[in-house]
């Protein structure tokens, strides 16, 4: 993968920069993909849903509103998404089991950490287009994280 400072230099103005600073949280730090989208506030009974379908080497971003209050993602759930395929996952909420998944072969950028589970009411969208920072994933475009950031096809 070409990494995202070269990837902006070559094509600045076809690709929008995510100024929100993620961690890296994932076994593996650069990632790049299809856009899948899931918009959830502290229920990821679609992220889970989703993730036990074939990734076929996609990016599922996970915009659950920035909360840190309860996480999206888990163990289980990621290492669901490593045995379909998936490419990686930027979550804009938080993950738990940290230490877990960074022993996964799978690109994970969140916001942090936060032992609490979440709700399992399947409430959300699947493969809209949502906004994080100023920065719209439309699901079909493509995505380049790295541990210099997060660039998205316009």
């Amino acid at each position: 993968m070409t990494a995202t400072a070269d990837l902006y230099d070559e094509r600045g103005d076809d690709l929008d920069s995510v100024s929100l600073q993620f961690q890296d949280i994932g076994g593996v730090t650069a990632f790049e993909g299809q856009i899948r989208t899931i918009r959830c506030h502290r229920d990821n009974a679609l992220v889970k849903q989703t993730l036990a379908t074939p990734g076929e080497g996609a990016v599922l971003v996970i915009d659950g509103g920035g909360s840190l209050e309860s996480a999206l993602v888990g163990d289980l759930i990621a290492g669901s998404a490593v045995a379909n395929g998936w490419a990686g996952l930027i979550v804009h909420g938080v993950i738990r089991d940290r230490d877990a998944l960074g022993g996964l072969a799978i690109g994970i950028k969140a916001l942090g950490s936060n032992p609490r589970k979440s709700a399992k009411d399947g409430v959300g969208d699947v493969d809209v287009p949502v906004e994080i920072a100023g920065v719209v994933f439309t699901p079909g475009r493509h995505v380049w994280a790295d541990s210099d950031g997060i660039l998205v096809e316009k």
